[in-house]
């Protein structure tokens, strides 16, 4: 948990989670979160969550993310000068250099590189830099919006009007990404927002190790339906249920309280930006400052017309002076306070329906009985207190607290499953 945690957390709730998956030797994904440590500082830069997924032989790939997770919060909350929009590109883009001059410099890195999900909460709203394919979600009354666009072969096809039948996904390979951080020198940053915020309002950002295998809806309800240190668990062991075929890594942040909400669920009017005056350029000074001296001179002697062309060209001088002195200095995109992006581009019921409910109950039942037949160790009590629970929420008409009751099932039966499980399992379920 972050050190600054206990400052915030009347108002945000927050866990990480950050798994090998079944199929992989190591953990190419990364994370960083940086909440801000006062209210000042909250004011000016808000709390920053961040997930990366690395790809690359060898090491390449975690060096990608990791590289990226450490370089970009820092170098956002150093360009003070910048809007946190600009902020954010830039330090991406300042990412997107070091990986790739790391990539450069050796034959073992050549060629890695990463994707990279940011997700900053300001006074502002929710704003999200993007690139690659990991994901960012919002979750707000029983309604899974999917803020970030993939850049993968197949959403950048659907984009573009071609769309894929049935089943295409797979042959034209859906983990083929189109833009990540590291393999040009340049990268295009999508940002998105600022979106409102209110109470209750939770955000999911994960790699495709989870929103792979585990389905949109299924995401929305678990991250809702439970607290967050549950819910990454929760997601974790369902993408793991699946197969667990790519790292998987889960952020879930819970908004509770005002103090980080924009006022009445309104997006609060961007606060002037910081004042960055431009360089004024030796030489307008030298010319201002002869064309002045000629026109008293001249004055002096009466030489009204040559004076008053000398005023003309200090004028022109002062005119350029004003000029450079406002400009705005600083790389990035200039930043008017009005939402930016096109998201959501997806957008899901994720409410605890009577399909969902079903879908958690036939994995609890094939857990089961996997455990009676492979004669687990195991306190059923334990397990059927979960189950009784559920039933006796859902027929309350409690979904969501049945829904919970059912997850806190699935976490239990699976952290039975890692205690006993025979060498060589990859995958109980299948997608």
């Amino acid at each position: 948990m972050h050190q600054n945690a206990d400052l915030w957390a009347h108002c945000l709730q927050y866990a990480t989670a950050s798994d090998v998956g079944l199929r992989r030797a190591n953990n190419q994904d990364a994370f960083n979160v940086a909440l801000a440590s006062d209210q000042a500082a909250w004011q000016a830069r808000g709390h920053l969550f961040l997930v990366a997924d690395g790809m690359g032989a060898h090491a390449a790939g975690e060096l990608a993310s990791k590289i990226a997770a450490d370089v970009i919060p820092l170098t956002y909350h150093k360009l003070s000068a910048l809007s946190p929009p600009e902020a954010l590109v830039n330090a991406i883009w300042d990412a997107n250099k070091q990986i790739h001059a790391r990539g450069q410099a050796s034959e073992d890195f050549k060629g890695m590189g990463t994707t990279c999900s940011v997700l900053a909460l300001l006074p502002l709203g929710a704003l999200v830099a993007h690139v690659g394919d990991s994901r960012v979600y919002r979750i707000r009354q029983g309604r899974l919006e999917q803020i970030t666009f993939d850049h993968s072969l197949v959403w950048e096809m659907n984009h573009n009007q071609a769309k894929l039948p049935a089943g295409a996904a797979e042959l034209v390979g859906k983990n083929i990404i189109t833009r990540s951080l590291g393999p040009n020198p340049v990268v295009r940053v999508d940002l998105e927002g600022p979106h409102p915020l209110l109470p209750g309002d939770t955000f999911v950002l994960c790699s495709d190790g989870l929103s792979g295998p585990v389905k949109d809806e299924e995401i929305g309800l678990t991250a809702s339906c439970l607290p967050p240190e549950e819910a990454v668990a929760a997601l974790v062991n369902l993408a793991n249920l699946r197969g667990g075929p790519d790292n998987i890594t889960v952020i879930v942040v819970k908004v509770l309280g005002p103090q980080v909400c924009s006022e009445a669920g309104v997006a609060a009017s961007a606060p002037p930006a910081p004042v960055r005056h431009g360089r004024v350029a030796p030489w307008v000074w030298i010319w201002l400052g002869v064309a002045l001296a000629t026109a008293v001179i001249l004055g002096t002697l009466t030489q009204w017309l040559p004076a008053i062309i000398a005023l003309g060209a200090a004028a022109a001088a002062a005119i350029v002076a004003i000029a450079q002195y406002n400009a705005v200095s600083g790389k990035g995109i200039p930043y008017d306070g009005r939402p930016l992006g096109r998201g959501p581009y997806v957008a899901v019921d994720c409410s605890a329906t009577a399909e969902l409910l079903d879908r958690l109950a036939k994995i609890i039942d094939e857990l089961r009985q996997t455990a009676v037949s492979e004669r687990w160790e195991m306190d059923f009590s334990r397990l059927d207190a979960r189950l009784e629970a559920a039933r006796r929420f859902a027929a309350q008409g409690n979904a969501q607290q049945a829904a919970a009751e059912y997850l806190r099932a699935v976490c239990f039966l699976m952290d039975e499953l890692k205690r006993q499980r025979r060498d060589g399992d990859s995958s109980i379920f299948g997608p």
